[in-house]
């Protein structure tokens, strides 16, 4: 059989077979990484509602040091993608890992704001890479018509992390508050660093960096994989996109995916830190209780967000599928606002905008990889990530900007969710001929 034909012929019971021994060995690993990885972003979120207090910091500085992470990952983003294409993503991914966990952990022994911002600019630092690092990395795995379900899956993390993370780290907060004379807050940070330390001393054992590096693949589905790539490159290597940074970085298809992507952070990074403090404004209990109710947001968007990207894949349809999220943020933020007074009723329109922001960061990148191949890949999807991520700077800084100067959240949600119609607007003006497919 040609190498075309085995291209093609994507839906034979063998290949699906084979894809999916893929997807069961490294998938689960990839997504224990990135819940370690958010864990240790977004708990800061947890951290602010007794932290604040006892240092004294204002919703302003604390939406500022949130926001700084970002500075520290868009300076790093491009050159740790392009040295993983150097020493390959084992590598990359455990010294990320172990490096976020140190200075994560170093959280617990903040004292003043400047503190603070050091530490969060350092976090983006040390976890710049990871993200368009993996997506790079499912890219020598998987085929572009089996790719946005494997990004949903890994995506899911964040969502899952929020279901686990959001009772442990209220859980934490409460019942290790005043132990050996530090606050709860201060063994959240301390105890959620350990297993992304754990998880990247592991990486060097466990991740292959390529399908020919795999022990545990047979010589002839390691043949059927790198057949199937090696078609997708085909497709893609007259792209002059592809041939360079410089002709990734002047391509104007790569700058709108970044622009949609701004757009992206902001909804999924507005819901990511704020999402505590707005349950909290629903009256729902003390701490703990916040951490429960929630991981009901996060637990709907884990669900759906695999759902949206599994029928995309099957329909090869990506436009809408971009969009209905976008309008899904739009609609659930506003209607909590519109219904705070019904906590139930609330909480239902924080899941829907839930699951539309953390869908939309799914959706987006299983885009790139449609038109763009080699440098062309690892540069624009870091490029793509890490500037339209400055999106996750802009969120937090607003909200907390705007809550300090009129005493509510309200405006800075109403700002998110017409973000989202605007990241609405521009996937509507992609090319079906580029996206769809």
């Amino acid at each position: 059989m040609s190498t075309l034909t085995m291209a093609t012929d994507f839906d034979t019971p063998s290949r699906t077979a084979v894809y999916r021994k893929v997807a069961f060995r490294i998938m689960p690993f990839l997504m224990l990484c990135y819940v370690a990885a958010y864990l240790d972003r977004i708990n800061i979120g947890f951290a602010k509602l007794h932290m604040l207090n006892d240092l004294g910091f204002s919703e302003t500085a604390y939406g500022l040091g949130a926001g700084l992470f970002f500075i520290g990952y868009l300076l790093f983003e491009v050159p740790s993608n392009l040295l993983m294409m150097r020493i390959g993503a084992r590598k990359t991914i455990s010294r990320i890992m172990i490096l976020w966990a140190f200075v994560s952990a170093a959280f617990a022994f903040v004292e003043t704001p400047t503190q603070f911002y050091v530490l969060r600019f350092l976090l983006g630092v040390a976890e710049a890479g990871f993200y368009p690092g993996v997506i790079l990395y499912l890219t020598y795995w998987f085929p572009s018509t089996r790719r946005a379900k494997m990004v949903a899956l890994f995506v899911g993390a964040v969502p899952l992390s929020g279901m686990l993370g959001a009772p442990l780290s209220g859980s934490i907060i409460t019942m290790a508050q005043g132990l050996h004379g530090l606050s709860g807050w201060q063994w959240m940070f301390i105890i959620e660093a350990v297993p992304s330390l754990l998880l990247g001393l592991l990486c060097l054992k466990y991740l292959d960096d390529r399908p020919a590096d795999a022990g545990w693949l047979q010589a002839d589905e390691k043949a059927l994989v790198e057949a199937d790539l090696q078609a997708e490159r085909e497709r893609t290597k007259g792209d002059a996109a592809t041939g360079s940074l410089r002709a990734t970085l002047q391509d104007r298809r790569v700058w709108k995916m970044t622009a949609i992507c701004f757009c992206s952070a902001i909804c999924s990074y507005g819901v990511s830190f704020w999402l505590p403090t707005l349950v909290a404004q629903l009256k729902v209990g003390d701490v703990m209780h916040v951490g429960l109710y929630t991981a009901v947001p996060f637990t709907a968007a884990f669900i759906c967000m695999y759902l949206i990207g599994r029928n995309s894949d099957r329909t090869r349809e990506r436009r809408w599928h971009l969009v209905g999220p976008f309008a899904c943020v739009c609609l659930g933020l506003c209607s909590s606002i519109w219904l705070h007074d019904s906590m139930a009723w609330a909480l239902f329109a924080l899941s829907v905008a839930a699951v539309g922001a953390y869908s939309t960061t799914a959706m987006l990148f299983s885009i790139p990889g449609l038109f763009l191949s080699g440098v062309g890949m690892a540069a624009g999807i870091a490029a793509i990530n890490c500037i339209g991520g400055l999106g996750g700077f802009v969120s937090p800084y607003m909200v907390g900007l705007v809550k300090d100067m009129t005493g509510s959240t309200d405006n800075g949600v109403y700002f998110i969710a017409c973000i989202a119609v605007v990241g609405a607007a521009l996937t509507l003006t992609l090319p079906k001929k580029l996206v769809n497919r």
